[in-house]
């Protein structure tokens, strides 16, 4: 997986550096086909930013947030992106659970009994 973190406005201290590269783990733990990871760490006035750009083989993942702290834009960001890629992950294994509210009939087999034009035999 290559890393690039960048700051704009910002100067990347070795906490944040750590801060986010441990956050990162919890992504590569659910999901290991992770290609490229592009961070980037931005400060407009009293916005604190964080974005990421998550590329996979056939899919690009971009997600942002914007918090007054930058640890918890940080955050936040992580969440959003873990939500994503478990998702990406369930669709390439095609084992996404089905909603439980939904259910579905089941078309009942007739037998020759229960057929309107058979003859009616007594017993007798």
């Amino acid at each position: 997986m290559n890393l690039t973190l960048t700051g704009n406005h910002l100067d990347m201290t070795p906490a944040l550096r750590d801060y986010v590269i441990g956050k990162l783990d919890r992504i590569t733990r659910h999901f290991d086909h992770v290609i490229d990871v592009n961070v980037v760490l931005a400060v407009d006035k009293l916005r604190h930013k964080a974005e990421v750009n998550l590329h996979t083989r056939g899919k690009d993942i971009h997600v942002e947030a914007i918090e007054a702290d930058m640890y918890a834009a940080i955050d936040m960001l992580i969440d959003k992106l873990d939500r994503q890629v478990v998702k990406h992950k369930e669709k390439l294994t095609g084992q996404r659970q089905e909603d439980p509210g939904i259910k579905r009939e089941v078309p009942v087999a007739e037998g020759p009994s229960s057929r309107l034009d058979a003859p009616n035999v007594a017993n007798g």
